[in-house]
């Protein structure tokens, strides 16, 4: 008899319970405009927060609710931007392509390690030791975290330097936040050249630890004829608003640091 009470006792509270949660449901429920599923299907899923957003289905909302640029989702790019404009009935504006690129050239064939590092396998770790093997604490360290982060695919890592498929990327920027030696930027989709080295150490030094770094000898600077190119700390910018894309910089540089990310041919 007790234990058929306790039984009955326990379903009766499963059962009040039940109306509750039910009853909670109904009244609590908020209606979800339903535009937000139609700009969801409108971004190509992949959640990397490059919009400033938590994902794809957080930005949506956020274009829905808080009148949010329709522009913003870089992986989307322009397709993107004119779905949501279209379900939202506004103008979605100008959408700027970006890539990721590595401004290192520290391959097996450029530079050389200090030590043997036989510790965890990320980047991140190794960073922590003496700024990693590598003899330049300024470049790509080559375990691969930044591929490990990408959602496309479109990180390789050659030689002991992460590479960027031009094809596969999509401008997310998982790769720039995954990056501990910060190596790894965004910039405009064109033919402008980036200078591949972020060595900021005095010409003479940088020389002994790669043959393809900034030495920041200037003669770049010299030859741009719109003054896109600065030197601070050693090492030449090259300002990508400024660019024409002349060319002159990368065949003036003596060491070769300065190429077109795009026709870059992987080594």
């Amino acid at each position: 008899m007790g234990i058929t009470s306790a039984i009955m006792i326990i379903s009766g509270i499963g059962i009040i319970a039940a109306v509750v949660l039910v009853l909670a449901a109904k009244f609590m429920h908020v209606e979800e405009d339903e535009r937000i599923g139609k700009v969801v299907e409108c971004l190509p899923g992949a959640n990397c927060g490059a919009c400033g957003y938590a994902g794809c289905a957080d930005y949506a909302k956020a274009i829905v609710e808080k009148d949010a640029p329709l522009n913003l989702c870089i992986p989307g790019g322009a397709d993107a931007a004119a779905g949501a404009a279209k379900v939202m009935g506004k103008v979605a504006g100008a959408s700027v392509s970006l890539k990721a690129v590595v401004a290192c050239q520290g391959f097996d064939c450029n530079t050389t390690k200090k030590y043997e590092y036989q510790g965890v396998s990320t980047c991140a770790a190794a960073s922590k030791m003496f700024a990693g093997p590598s003899a330049c604490a300024y470049g790509c360290l080559g375990f691969g975290d930044c591929k490990v982060a990408c959602p496309f695919g479109a990180m390789e890592i050659v030689n002991g330097v992460a590479l960027v498929n031009q094809e596969k990327c999509t401008g997310c920027g998982a790769c720039t936040k995954a990056c501990p030696k910060g190596i790894i930027s965004l910039i405009p989709d064109d033919v402008n050249p980036v200078v591949l080295c972020q060595n900021v150490d005095k010409g003479a030094q940088t020389r002994k630890v790669c043959s393809t770094g900034c030495i920041g000898c200037m003669k770049c600077t010299k030859v741009c004829p719109t003054n896109a190119i600065s030197v601070e700390n050693n090492l030449a910018r090259i300002d990508q608003d400024l660019c024409i894309a002349c060319m002159q910089c990368a065949s003036e540089c003596p060491v070769s640091a300065i190429h077109v990310p795009n026709l870059r041919i992987y080594k």
